[in-house]
């Protein structure tokens, strides 16, 4: 593989953010600053690390920013 763009991961996570996207269009105005934004940078966190972490020399270093990424996905789902 030659960018992360090709990981299968980085693909479902990228849609995982359009989705939620969408969604928290539907939610309640007041939810504007709170849920809705942190949904939605959890999600856009899950790809930015996921291409960080591809980028990083060590398998140790791209493990941990994948571990962050999971844990950004327990906070959008």
């Amino acid at each position: 593989m030659k960018t992360f763009e090709e990981l299968d991961c980085w693909k479902m996570s990228t849609n995982l953010r359009r989705k939620c996207s969408k969604l928290v269009k539907n939610f309640p105005q007041e939810e504007k600053y709170k849920l809705v934004d942190q949904v939605i940078r959890a999600s856009r966190s899950v790809t930015a690390n996921i291409a960080e972490g591809f980028g990083r020399y060590h398998y140790q270093e791209y493990a941990q920013y994948c571990r962050q990424s999971r844990g950004s996905l327990y906070r959008a789902n």
